[in-house]
């Protein structure tokens, strides 16, 4: 009241706004501090000027902006804190008072997770990319041509065709005599696989070094009449379907199928017609680079009675009209090749039964 001197007292007469120091807490508000708990709620406070809250001593104060980092309040707390007189109550955040939930801070991400992190991502396409690619570059055959995959057939047939399915017991040549005259050959000898260099001559060997020279097989027959013997070999290569084209393609440029360096060693076999057949024996012969598989078919052909020859002779030129020699008119240019072609034909169908049998294993 004027007249009253004192602390709190302003030191000119005249009117002035009392300010009453902040009260402390109150009783059953320490309390609940203490133990620990949220305090009651206040009655809503009368409205104030806008933008402000009332203090307990009664003046308005503006809020405080809100802690760096703390983001609004969901719609539908807003709408709960607002009372209904209109003035909004300012929602609890991270610092109000009774919860004193500190923010939890938004670390930045360590450059080395980040390194981490692309490396895996890196590591991961890596995988997936050698399961793509992995069949082709270790040479899958299920990834090879169909070409590539019959020449990797063909070079197995030595060892995983039976000997019957290669050299048929019974052989039939339509047309394959002299005049086209049918042919039946029966087989009386077979000989087991064996190297190239103690089976082959070294000229056939010579020309084989491009392709390589891997086993040999070989057979004899006789005709229906018994008089003629016929060797028929088959020389398997290593080569592919590029060296063995060009291997056909020499031995096409340079005639080779007509050199008597070339000629096939016989077959004796003692006990059989074929026991006389030697080296001296050897009539009419045909040697014939394959190009739908790595294998060389040769043939030689001579009598059954072991007389001797003294000019072997090609089974083309044996062959030929007009042709006088002694191989000729017996037709031993015609069992050489009518031979050579019907083990051929043996060994196109047992190549396709190995390729359908790979194809039904996939």
């Amino acid at each position: 009241a004027p007249g009253h001197g004192g602390a709190g007292l302003p030191s000119s007469g005249g009117a002035a706004r009392v300010r009453r120091p902040l009260a402390g807490p109150l009783p059953d508000e320490a309390g609940v501090r203490r133990a620990g708990g949220i305090p009651p709620q206040r009655p809503p406070a009368a409205p104030g000027p806008a933008g402000r809250s009332r203090a307990e001593d009664g003046t308005y104060r503006r809020p405080l902006p809100a802690r760096p980092g703390a983001g609004p309040l969901p719609a539908e707390e807003d709408r709960r804190a607002r009372p209904a007189g209109g003035t909004p109550r300012w929602a609890t955040g991270e610092w109000s008072y009774g919860n004193a939930v500190r923010a939890v801070p938004q670390h930045r991400r360590s450059p080395r997770r980040t390194l981490a992190a692309a490396v895996c991502g890196l590591l991961g396409l890596g995988l997936i990319g050698a399961a793509v690619t992995g069949p082709r570059l270790t040479g899958d055959s299920s990834a090879d041509s169909p070409e590539e995959s019959a020449y990797a057939t063909a070079r197995t047939l030595w060892h995983s065709a039976p000997v019957d399915t290669l050299f048929p017991r019974t052989l039939h040549g339509g047309g394959a005599g002299p005049g086209r005259a049918d042919r039946v050959w029966t087989r009386v000898a077979v000989a087991p696989d064996a190297d190239c260099v103690s089976q082959l001559p070294p000229a056939l060997l010579t020309a084989l070094r491009p392709t390589g020279c891997s086993r040999v097989l070989r057979a004899t027959y006789t005709d229906a009449t018994a008089s003629h013997v016929t060797t028929v070999g088959l020389v398997f290569t290593e080569g592919d379907a590029t060296a063995m084209r060009a291997l056909a393609a020499r031995f096409e440029r340079d005639d080779l199928a007509r050199d008597v360096e070339l000629l096939p060693r016989t077959l004796p076999a003692p006990g059989t017609v074929a026991e006389r057949f030697g080296r001296d024996q050897r009539a009419s012969w045909t040697v014939e680079a394959l190009t739908e598989a790595p294998v060389v078919v040769q043939a030689v052909s001579g009598f059954a009675d072991g007389r001797p020859v003294a000019q072997p002779q090609p089974a083309s030129d044996a062959r030929a009209r007009g042709a006088r020699t002694a191989p000729a008119q017996a037709g031993l240019g015609h069992e050489a090749q009518g031979l050579a072609d019907a083990v051929t034909r043996a060994l196109r169908t047992a190549l396709r039964t190995a390729a359908a049998g790979n194809e039904g294993t996939r």
